[in-house]
């Protein structure tokens, strides 16, 4: 997200009070115009997550229609997109059709009079993505110290605690380090939500015993197969911070590699 300084003080006061309310958001940035255009480079919007604008402009209603389709998309995927308007016939010189998308740059068509072309660079931002942990072991402990640091929202829970409803665009992972304290039930609660990331502090044999026990809940083999246990990357670690550490390293991975477009292996 570009630094306030480069933002006019309405807008400013507004990012802030969608950030507050946990609220996804982008910034629209023209780069570059061809031809008549009625704004210019410079010009700025910030748009919801629904795509509505709240504050800036950005010309005319063909640019702001492509803006606003391709600020859902960047929100929605939480990655910057780049988005070029221009007229039928410019896009026909290049072979190109609305809709094409060539080297990380979507076309779209500018079916306004003044025929001009627009570039426009939108740049989403979400929520701080939640870790949730469940347990008070002590590698909970130390995961709940390490992850502010790598900019996760922590949440700690009980073993039966129930979840609360996560902020939309908000991503949520969810880190079992009960460690013999209520693990099935914590797993079963897990398990019946949608999160990108669920993970087991604990050994194969240990998690391949539960499972069984999940498989005979009702819980899908899919979903049991898809938590990773023993949670983090194999770095070796043997005390709780090392354990904490394993799995903030791969939290960031997933949530790297989502970010660009990838996944992470199990």
């Amino acid at each position: 997200m570009m630094p306030k300084e480069l933002l006019d003080p309405q807008m400013t006061d507004a990012l802030e009070a969608l950030r507050l309310r946990d609220e996804p958001f982008a910034v629209a940035t023209i780069v570059r115009t061809a031809g008549a255009t009625a704004a210019k480079p410079g010009a700025k919007a910030l748009l919801r997550s629904d795509g509505t604008i709240l504050h800036g402009w950005l010309g005319g209603g063909c640019t702001r229609a492509a803006v606003q389709k391709a600020a859902l998309v960047a929100i929605a995927q939480g990655k910057p997109q780049l988005v070029s308007v221009a007229p039928e016939d410019i896009l026909s010189d290049k072979g190109l059709v609305a809709g094409d998308e060539v080297e990380g740059v979507y076309f779209a068509r500018n079916g306004c009079p003044s025929k001009g072309s627009v570039d426009v660079f939108i740049d989403p931002s979400l929520p701080r993505p939640e870790v949730v942990i469940i347990g008070a072991s002590p590698v909970a402990t130390e995961l709940a110290e390490l992850a502010p640091r790598f900019d996760w929202e922590v949440t700690v829970l009980a073993p039966g605690d129930s979840f609360a409803q996560t902020a939309p665009g908000r991503r949520r992972a969810i880190v079992i380090a009960t460690q013999g304290q209520g693990d099935r039930t914590a797993l079963e609660k897990a398990l019946a939500t949608e999160v990108d990331y669920v993970a087991f502090v604990g050994s194969r044999k240990k998690y391949a015993a539960l499972a069984e026990k999940l498989r005979q809940s009702g819980i899908s083999q899919n979903r049991i197969n898809a938590v990773r246990a023993p949670a983090g990357i194999d770095i070796g670690a043997v005390t709780p911070e090392e354990i904490a550490l394993s799995i903030i390293a791969e939290l960031t991975q997933v949530r790297r590699h989502a970010r660009h477009g990838a996944v992470a292996d199990a």
